[in-house]
């Protein structure tokens, strides 16, 4: 689907999984604050169990991080930034994707920058340290949004100009392969830069086919059907089998598709009931 045209961000409806997803982070972060003020070993416990760290998954087998992750945050400034591009970036992304396809946009984006980030960590070479912040998944909401308006020109604030979303783009990945690159090419943020690629491949894949959950079903639909009809089919076989034992000629009862004939109209003609009538 791409757009073209000016795009303006106003302040959009605060609702859906957007205002869900907003609501549940900040609250996960000021429970976080109050714990560090009053009871900071319990608030290290929580970081701790939540934040990515390689050498945790690999060692205490922790999967769960690779979600848990974007939704913890320490600096005011961190969630504040990433929270406003989620209201905004996100709200326009949603209003096409609707409530169910943007969770899964959010949290597909989540997991998969986080296991990518983990791979790469194991190398030993690049994703040093830990991970957390919605970075990735803000970072995959702006791809999604520039894969859905292509061609459209934004403002930004505070810049008083138009800038294509192509750039936006291109901005981002610099601003983060720059500050990757610069930290010794640390897993926080190779994991926001892997967000974009997340982000495009759940354009490409997932998105106007169906969703994870119809995309199961209809596997498991599919594989029913096959079954039922492998059964009708030896079925067929055996009846046939029967009817050739007993003399009996299959073309009498079943057409060219395989269907069973309706029963002989000539009682009808002669004043019977014939057909398919009892």
């Amino acid at each position: 689907m791409a757009r073209t045209g000016t795009f303006q961000f106003g302040f959009p409806r605060f609702h859906g999984a957007v205002r869900e997803i907003v609501l549940l982070t900040v609250g996960i972060w000021i429970l976080l604050v109050l714990l560090t003020a009053f009871h900071s070993p319990l608030a290290g416990l929580l970081l701790g169990l939540g934040t990515l760290a390689p050498s945790v998954v690999v060692h205490d087998w922790a999967i769960w991080q690779f979600l848990t992750y974007g939704f913890l945050h320490l600096a005011p400034g961190h969630i504040f930034a990433t929270m406003l591009g989620v209201f905004f970036i996100g709200s326009s992304v949603q209003e096409v994707t609707g409530k169910r396809a943007f969770y899964e946009l959010y949290l597909s984006s989540l997991i998969g920058a986080g296991i990518l980030g983990f791979l790469f960590s194991l190398t030993g070479y690049i994703g040093a340290g830990t991970a957390l912040g919605a970075g990735a998944a803000g970072n995959a909401l702006l791809m999604v949004f520039y894969l859905f308006y292509r061609g459209a020109s934004i403002y930004l604030f505070p810049f008083p100009f138009q800038i294509p979303v192509k750039w936006v783009v291109i901005i981002f990945a610099g601003i983060e392969g720059a500050y990757w690159l610069l930290n010794g090419f640390m897993l926080f943020f190779l994991v926001n830069l892997l967000g974009l690629g997340t982000g495009y491949l759940w354009h490409r894949f997932m998105w106007r086919r169906a969703g994870i959950g119809n995309i199961i079903a209809d596997r498991i639909f599919g594989l029913r059907n096959s079954y039922h009809r492998w059964k009708r089919r030896r079925a067929g076989r055996k009846f046939q089998v029967y009817m050739r034992k007993h003399e009996h000629d299959p073309k009498q009862y079943f057409d060219e598709y395989g269907n069973f004939k309706p029963p002989d109209d000539t009682e009808k003609k002669n004043g019977g009931k014939g057909g398919w009538i009892n």
